[in-house]
């Protein structure tokens, strides 16, 4: 069989490359080792954890917030097993739409593990043995992550979890016990802790969400421990033991020190997520790759050898599904001879705890160390009239600007629907607004956008409502 692209995974970055190359009049097909599409994404990542955490949401208001509306509730129980189905049609509708738009676009796909058998050739093997050669004049490596493994220590996905055994758990134990305080175990730790579980954080460094703005971090543990997780910081985590009653965990100080042991019923390991390309012949074919198993590639996805592409997770940057996205469009566009493009200095960041945490552009960290001359507007939710009348007001919008041309840098935010609020600023970013810009342009009231207007205004320090 033959095509103009084969693409190896169809998770976002893949399943969107090969639409995208089939509506460019490119004969496309697409390799999935899982019986369904989507990827950790829509399988076992984004999505589902997005269903859990909107679930628990809805169960602490009606269990702790709606008499504060005025709405008196009773007999408000948890029935996990009809949470998880509802996660399960969540998953379902997202993988069967995939399915749908790659038939639309008549894109061919083959079910099994995809392999690069040479130049131009990718080998499949279905579950049962059978095998098929497909032959391309494009391939794109589009196979996504797995899970970081902690030396040492075995995930069993019953008492010591990855993020998958965590979105899976039969019941709400007593206690959780979260390694790494990253998007990921903070994200599934809140949901777990909403729903009844003691957590605690292990983090071995001293910080909460590495890589974003420090200040962001510092404001949003306050209101994580506020809500009632628990933190051990610069900490590092140097066994696991695993027993009848669940494990006991021993940590020390990650500068050195005593040890202590901690107990607990799950142990979810979340300290990141590696390149997956086991199984995909690299080393055969000669696909160079770096010290981080990350495949290395030039400004148009193109590895070192003709005709084999990578993009998503698999290759530097951050490890984010609508950054793999933007990358599949991309390289679509440019194998049909178009110019693809993303700008890795405006993709968005988000954590869907709540309240909601998000960034785009550079940081004040990144700023001072650049040596980039800069001023920042602040605006808290608590000046802002909807967050009021909504009673979210915990956290705040920062904007920074460049301190001669006043273009905007960076914005961060903490608060309730910040996964929304945090496009604006992106796409004002995209056009190369000013912060000017921003709060010259009229917000509708009353609404959490005015926050990003004030931030806007403060940078110039003539925020109105604070």
């Amino acid at each position: 069989m033959s095509y103009d692209l084969v693409v190896i995974g169809t998770g976002p970055g893949g399943y969107v490359c090969a639409i995208r190359a089939a509506q460019l009049g490119l004969r496309t097909a697409v390799v999935e080792k899982r019986a369904t599409h989507g990827g950790t994404c829509l399988n076992v990542g984004c999505i589902p954890s997005k269903a859990l955490l909107h679930a628990s949401e809805a169960f602490e208001e009606a269990n702790k917030h709606f008499a504060d509306l005025g709405i008196e509730v009773s007999g408000v129980k948890l029935d996990l097993k009809k949470m998880m189905s509802f996660k399960a049609e969540g998953v379902a509708g997202n993988t069967k739409g995939v399915e749908f738009l790659l038939k639309k676009n008549k894109v061919d796909t083959f079910h099994g593990t995809g392999k690069i058998a040479g130049a131009g050739r990718v080998e499949v093997v279905s579950e049962d043995g059978g095998n098929q050669m497909l032959e391309t004049k494009s391939i794109v490596i589009a196979t996504g992550s797995d899970v970081t493994r902690l030396p040492g220590v075995t995930i069993d996905e019953k008492v010591v979890v990855s993020s998958t055994g965590a979105l899976e758990l039969d019941r709400v134990p007593k206690k959780l016990l979260v390694i790494g305080a990253g998007v990921i175990g903070l994200e599934l730790g809140s949901v777990w802790r909403r729903l009844g579980a003691e957590v605690t954080v292990v983090e071995y460094l001293d910080r909460i969400l590495p890589g974003m703005d420090g200040e962001v971090g510092k404001q949003f543990q306050r209101i994580l421990t506020k809500q009632g997780i628990q933190f051990k910081l610069s900490t590092k985590v140097t066994g696991v033991e695993v027993g009848k009653k669940g494990a006991n965990v021993t940590v020390e100080p990650a500068a050195g020190g005593e040890a202590e042991i901690l107990q607990a019923d799950v142990v979810l390991v979340a300290i990141g997520r590696v390149p997956y390309t086991e199984g995909l012949g690299l080393d055969t074919v000669g696909v160079q790759r770096d010290d981080k198993g990350r495949i290395l590639t030039d400004s148009h996805y193109a590895t070192n050898v003709t005709g084999i592409y990578a993009i998503g997770d698999v290759i530097a940057g951050p490890m984010l599904a609508h950054k793999a996205e933007d990358e599949g469009v991309a390289i679509a566009e440019m194998l049909a001879g178009q110019s693809g493009h993303v700008n890795y200095g405006v993709i968005p960041n988000v954590v869907y705890t709540f309240p909601e945490v998000a960034s785009v552009g550079k940081t004040e960290e990144e700023l001072t160390k650049d040596g980039i001359a800069y001023n920042a507007g602040k605006f808290p939710f608590t000046a802002n009239g909807r967050a009021k009348a909504n009673g979210t007001t915990d956290g705040f919008v920062k904007v920074l600007a460049d301190a001669q041309t006043d273009r905007v840098l960076g914005v961060h935010i903490v608060g309730a629907d910040a996964g929304n609020l945090i496009a604006e600023v992106a796409v004002a970013m995209e056009f190369g607004a000013s912060s000017e810009d921003i709060a010259r342009t009229c917000h509708a009231h009353p609404t959490l956008t005015e926050a990003v207007k004030e931030a806007a205004l403060a940078v110039s320090k003539r925020a109105i409502h604070v």
